[in-house]
């Protein structure tokens, strides 16, 4: 432990590092890895998001300037390190995850916010899984990131019953900067470049296609990848990039290099509508797929194609907001598909918060330029959002479970975007709760939801005996031996969401609702999945007292042949008029 602390905020109270499982992997290390702090800028970046305290004055370059603060920002914070430099493809190892977990536990924090994770593995090989089970026993939350290899389906990693599992979306705050083209069309890019073009000068414009060396592949100069331009072609003009592959922030490097005075970075199909405002090292523009291919159907109906890119504003109030980021990995949950994964989503792209100044806002070497504050994005960035709020909630409410909390915050969370349009993913097509689970985090409903879908320990040892679980595999959750009890079904896990991946005919599962708030009548309303006729039993539900626990029955029953070939969704509502409780169904038959 060292003392990294500010004496008269004691703001970070513990800041200890693990790598013991990196050193095995990778032989002994010098002095330089004996220590917690943060020379890559994760770490801070969503420490502070969690936790940060009010700083005036925070921007990137100037840009989104205003007040920043984690989401419990007079919290105490400490750090746990276990990413090291990467390594056949690894960083964070198992044995150094499962050891943080150990000293957090002993430490006492309230909330650990893991924003890291790897491939969805069966819960007794993921070591993620076993830590955070452990914590969650101890009444720890633990809130973790989906991973970031959306948008193909069956994607989302952390998908334990007992981690809090988040998704990443968009805010309505942007960094517009517009590239027009020399037929007048004016395109909405974003960028968080410092640089800017000479006032409303145009430049040539070139495909990096058609830039390409003599010894590459158009395929790999359209992406911009080092050594495959060639500078007499580059240079002087703003040169046109396709999105993949290589880092965004190096395609900019790779077009400053070969001499080009902008980038426009074009997105593929498969980013559609998902613009990242990047602190590129050129004046550079970041359009969305379709205004990309209306820049390439210029590009060749002209012989001197021009353009202009103007420089980066901060914009608020933006819409469609919030939309789902096209990175953010997506369910259904390929190892026990009847738990929705996520859980919820919060605001993942283009998040500004603290940073380190050993490092340059891109993490590429050739950047020598220092940020106190940057913006980054990914699930690693929605995860600390959402183990800020969920800091809040423990203050609010020490009595509550993890559960509890969990299950406050998703049947608050909202499925409508700031233009009361249904959320929709980056391609702009509706979004379903297999990308925000039960929808985007409201923190100040999570307060007072009314009622709550909660669990303990046990219903989690159950879960695994439902799994099939042996006593081995199961001790290694429990730590001593636990008697299963008879059959349960892993439909009836008395979770804030409920999911059927495999229909047959009809299904009746049970819920469980316990009160924490004010006496009321509950009534249920049901917006049904597409061929599925759902009953709900009883469909009111009257409440006394605090505590009060009333438990109901959901009947899913096929319409026809052929109903919910594919995933079909809708929604339960419970209702007092003042509380809506409300959870995703998922229904797919077999």
């Amino acid at each position: 432990m060292h003392g990294l602390f500010v004496e008269y905020y004691r703001k970070l109270i513990g800041a200890r590092y693990f790598h013991q499982g990196y050193a095995a992997a990778v032989g002994s290390l010098n002095s330089s890895f004996h220590t917690p702090r943060d020379t890559e800028g994760h770490g801070s970046h969503t420490l502070s998001t969690a936790g940060g305290n009010f700083v005036e004055g925070a921007s990137v370059f100037g840009f989104g300037n205003g007040t920043a603060k984690g989401g419990s920002p007079k919290a105490r914070v400490a750090a746990y390190k276990v990413c090291w430099p990467p390594v056949g493809g690894n960083e964070c190892f198992d044995a150094d995850i499962l050891a943080a977990f150990d000293i957090a536990i002993h430490d006492g924090v309230d909330v650990l916010s893991a924003s890291l994770g790897g491939l969805p593995t069966p819960f007794f090989n993921d070591s993620l899984s076993i830590g955070s089970f452990h914590a969650v026993k101890h009444g720890i939350v633990v809130v973790c990131s989906a991973g970031n290899s959306g948008p193909a389906d069956g994607t989302v990693s952390n998908i334990s019953p007992w981690q809090f599992t988040v998704g990443a979306s968009t805010m309505d705050r942007q960094f517009p900067s517009y590239l027009v083209l020399g037929n007048k069309k004016r395109l909405e890019g974003g960028s968080l470049s410092p640089k800017a073009l000479p006032p409303n000068k145009f430049f040539p414009l070139i495909s990096a296609a058609d830039a390409k060396a003599a010894n590459a592949s158009a395929d790999d100069a359209l992406l911009c990848k080092a050594g495959t331009l060639d500078h007499s072609k580059v240079k002087g003009k703003i040169l046109v990039c396709l999105r993949g592959e290589n880092a965004r922030v190096d395609k900019g490097q790779q077009a400053a290099l070969a001499g080009a005075v902008g980038m426009v970075l074009a997105n593929n199909e498969l980013t559609g509508n998902e613009v990242i405002a990047d602190p590129h090292v050129l004046p550079a523009s970041h359009i969305n797929f379709t205004d990309g291919v209306a820049v390439f159907t210029y590009l060749n109906s002209t012989k001197s194609p021009i353009a202009y890119i103007t420089p980066s504003t901060t914009e608020l109030g933006t819409k469609p907001a919030p939309f789902m980021a096209a990175f953010s990995s997506k369910g259904p949950n390929t190892i026990t598909p009847e738990i929705l994964k996520p859980d919820i989503t919060a605001p993942g792209v283009s998040v500004i918060a603290a940073y380190t100044e050993a490092q340059g806002p891109t993490n590429q070497d050739f950047d020598k330029r220092r940020v106190l504050f940057n913006s980054v994005s990914g699930t690693s960035m929605s995860c600390p959002h959402v183990s800020g709020i969920v800091g809040l909630l423990k203050t609010l409410h020490p009595d509550w479970s993890p559960a509890a909390i969990r299950s406050a915050m998703m049947t608050t969370a909202r499925t409508m975007d700031n233009s009361m349009e249904a959320i929709l993913n980056a391609s702009y097509f509706k979004a379903t709760p297999f990308s925000y689970g039960a929808g985007h985090v409201r923190p100040n409903r999570a307060m007072n939801p009314g009622l709550v879908y909660d669990l303990n320990v046990n219903d989690y040892l159950n879960f695994l005996c439902a799994l099939g679980y042996n006593q081995t595999l199961i001790k290694m959750f429990s730590e001593r031996p636990y008697t299963c009890p008879k059959p349960i079904s892993l439909t009836n896990f008395n979770y804030p969401s409920i999911t059927v991946p495999k229909l047959h005919g009809s299904i009746t599962v049970t819920r469980t609702l316990k009160n924490v708030g004010p006496p009321g009548t509950y009534k249920a309303r049901i917006r049904k999945p597409t061929g599925i006729s759902v009953s709900v039993k009883p469909d009111s539900l009257k409440f006394n007292k605090i505590g009060e626990e009333k438990t109901f029955s959901l009947t899913l029953q096929a319409e026809r042949a052929g109903a919910a070939r594919d995933y079909v969704f809708g929604e339960l509502i419970w209702s007092d008029a003042k509380h809506f409780v409300r959870s995703p169904i998922v229904v797919k038959a077999a």
